[in-house]
């Protein structure tokens, strides 16, 4: 099985626990994508075949641009400035990586359209790996010209490399984005809602968890046990942008004290002086936390939202862009937690907000029904059995 993945870590990390899972059944596993990236968020044993621009330096420049914007600003930089040159730049790694490992599968991440383009033109199976869930959603129902933008975009890219298709109406039938084997969704109906897509090839297989590589050590005894623990984390992309929020999460902290202990994930050039009940850290191990926390207040990234439903854990979400206000919908929906606007939430409102998550018993019976969906769903082992079924 052959991974082909963006350098990101929230598309990266499920595909690490499927690797994992299918080299402990005996197959042979290898990861292709810009490799320092990929080094850094793989287990040291991991198999890197390289692919794409390996310097780093383009990709710092693409976030400083992209942290800034929101809405359609932001999703035409994503497709314009990041999905499209990333796919330019990986196609002919990722070619040399499928001649070279032969692959019976290549499993490419929604994000990483070489990886069909390669896997179809060597005439290698694909399937495609959703590390969020929000284009399973109808995410252009309301606005069409930019449901056709995007249309457009990928058709645009699968032209230049002699692919007619896409879904930009010139008939070609096929779609980077969505392989028609399978569909391997990191996620469950449970949480995307009635508005989900579901097809006989598309396999709802619940959040993957594997090892992750270690990061610096976490001060245990701090966490209080005489109060309840809230999460606060913007992800890795995600922190710059957040300075105003952040001084709304310490005025929420002061009016929660003492009953509330907020850990605090984020740099502290951003945050300043912080009272003694707020734990403030530069990043956290996340998913050994999880089960010593009440709550989660984030930014709606599909991993950390998975993650924290895994654990029953209700939420707060303050989506940027992207992605995010469609899974903070889906949060919202489902009953597991309540939305709040990342740029204008003051203090009172997210002290209230999180009152709310912790006190009403709502949003918690929710988080729980969600992470059982997960627990039956299976994971990892589901996704690997589905992709044995193909060999």
């Amino acid at each position: 099985m052959l991974f082909a993945v963006p350098p990101l870590a929230g598309h990266v990390n499920p595909t690490a626990a499927v690797g994992a899972e299918l080299a402990s059944r005996g197959h042979e596993v290898a990861w292709t994508g810009p490799a320092s990236a990929l080094a850094r968020l793989l287990p040291p044993s991991a198999r890197v075949l390289p692919a794409g621009d390996d310097s780093g330096g383009g990709y710092a420049a693409l976030h400083e641009r992209w942290r800034d914007l929101r809405g359609v600003g932001a999703l035409r930089f994503l497709w314009e400035e990041a999905l499209v040159p990333l796919a330019r730049a990986m196609v002919p790694g990722v070619a040399r990586a499928v001649r070279g490992f032969a692959p019976d599968v290549v499993v490419c991440d929604q994000q990483a359209l070489a990886g069909p383009l390669a896997a179809r033109r060597l005439g290698v199976p694909w399937v495609t790996s959703a590390s969020t869930s929000a284009e399973l959603t109808g995410p252009f129902a309301g606005f069409p010209k930019v449901g056709e933008w995007v249309a457009g975009q990928v058709a645009g890219l699968l032209a230049e490399f002699g692919e007619g298709g896409g879904d930009g109406g010139d008939g070609g039938g096929w779609d980077p984005r969505f392989s028609e084997l399978l569909v391997l969704v990191f996620s469950t109906p449970e949480l995307l809602g009635p508005g989900a897509v579901s097809a006989p090839h598309h396999a709802y297989v619940g959040p993957a968890f594997g090892a992750r590589p270690a990061g610096p050590g976490f001060p245990w005894r701090r966490l209080d046990p005489g109060r309840r623990r809230v999460l606060v984390s913007l992800g890795t992309l995600n922190q710059e942008a957040g300075a105003r929020f952040y001084r709304a999460v310490l005025g929420a902290a002061e009016r929660l004290a003492p009953q509330v202990q907020l850990v605090l994930a984020a740099p502290a050039a951003l945050v300043g002086e912080v009272p003694g009940h707020v734990l403030l850290r530069p990043s956290v191990p996340q998913l050994e936390l999880l089960p010593h926390l009440d709550a989660v207040v984030c930014h709606g990234g599909h991993n950390t939202v998975c993650e924290a439903l895994a654990y029953g854990l209700p939420l707060v979400v303050a989506p940027i862009r992207d992605d995010q206000p469609i899974v903070a919908r889906q949060v919202a929906d489902a009953g597991a937690g309540v939305r709040v606007r990342f740029g204008r939430t003051g203090a009172e409102e997210l002290r209230d907000a999180i009152t709310a998550v912790l006190d009403d018993p709502g949003p918690r019976r929710a988080a729980r029904r969600i992470q059982a969906s997960f627990a039956a769903a299976g994971g990892a082992a589901a996704a690997a059995d589905r992709l044995e079924k193909l060999t």
